[in-house]
């Protein structure tokens, strides 16, 4: 006969039974970060055996099969021993020889999968500051594979932290060095697909529509305040384009986009609001706004004088955008509003 199965309600039970769940995956995640972090470091070893054995120099260029073949058959349960694969752990090993004196390295690489480590290491080639970088940005912002490929093949590397700034002089030192960190040049809009000659506006548009790509695109710490924010100044209104705060920098960041060639008047409105929004949002607890001008191009020249005559830490950038409809095309497609219509109709 079949016990009845008691029914606990009690608070306390309840509350013990979430933290035992809790706990549970706590130590699921511990154990799976555990035994990528021995698969990972296995395999450094094991491209540190092969380099040191100068292979080629012994056995000819046969080594990698035979190799391959004979560890399936000692571990037919194993994977991973492929003839690429055991490329790749050499390669490995050739990349980060200090490894395992290198505890913060240790720290970025061992963390991530092995399939994101082979990405980076195919990006990289002999750099190692590259593939350090990549590493790292993997675990800060948990970057899945296609996510890591996308930042790859839009140049992160080389874009981030590029921005022309006044931050050095404005803010302190350990601050200047992390907002500058936070820009970009140039920022990577092709996820959005607009019309040829686009207009401000819609610009701005297709950045909202697509805001959870353009919070990717600005990296980690953003969030998203608001798009024509109101400022009420005196007895004036503005509006500021887009509002965000960067959890990094624990400041807010006021974002300025123009679809054409930077001009030095950009720099007097975007410091206009920046200043506004410290006198009308900063707490004690935020550092100095930041501003930060995106343009379709600049005069990097022209940029940095202009940044010399402020006091509020600005920036200016550039973007790319490629993902352009012409305009005979768009205006051939249907709006929403004609979809919905035909829709109702049926």
């Amino acid at each position: 006969m079949n016990e009845k199965v008691l029914s606990i309600i009690d608070a306390d039970y309840q509350e013990w039974i979430v933290s035992l769940k809790k706990r549970y995956r706590e130590s699921q995640l511990k154990a799976a970060i555990k035994v990528n972090t021995e698969l990972i470091m296995f395999y450094w070893l094991l491209g540190r055996d092969i380099a040191m054995m100068r292979p080629e120099e012994k056995w000819g260029c046969g080594f990698y099969n035979a190799l391959s073949k004979d560890l399936r058959e000692s571990l037919p349960d194993a994977k991973g021993f492929s003839v690429r694969n055991l490329q790749r752990m050499r390669q490995f090993y050739e990349l980060f020889p200090t490894l395992q004196n290198s505890p913060q390295a240790v720290a970025q690489i061992v963390s991530i999968p092995w399939g994101h480590i082979c990405l980076i290491m195919s990006n990289a080639g002999k750099d190692q500051k590259k593939a350090l970088f990549y590493a790292n940005q993997t675990v800060l912002n948990n970057w899945s594979r296609s996510m890591l490929l996308n930042f790859i093949k839009s140049d992160l590397y080389g874009r981030q932290g590029k921005a022309i700034t006044n931050f050095e002089g404005n803010m302190p030192k350990e601050g200047s060095d992390l907002a500058q960190q936070i820009t970009k040049d140039p920022y990577d809009f092709n996820f959005l697909t607009i019309e040829k000659g686009y207009s401000e506006k819609t610009l701005k548009d297709a950045l909202i529509e697509n805001i959870q790509r353009f919070l990717f695109e600005l990296g980690t710490g953003f969030a998203f305040m608001g798009r024509e924010y109101r400022l009420n100044i005196g007895d004036k209104e503005e509006f500021i384009d887009l509002l965000f705060y960067n959890t990094r920098v624990h400041a807010y960041v006021v974002i300025e986009v123009k679809v054409d060639e930077f001009e030095p008047r950009d720099i007097g409105q975007v410091g206009t609001y920046s200043v506004a929004v410290d006198h009308l949002l900063k707490t004690d607890r935020d550092e100095k706004t930041i501003g930060l001008l995106i343009c379709k191009d600049k005069n990097e020249v022209l940029a940095r004088y202009a940044l010399e005559l402020s006091s509020q830490p600005l920036g200016i950038s550039s973007y790319e955008l490629s993902n352009l409809i012409p305009e005979k095309y768009q205006s051939e497609l249907p709006s929403i509003e004609e979809i919905e219509n035909e829709l109702n109709k049926k």
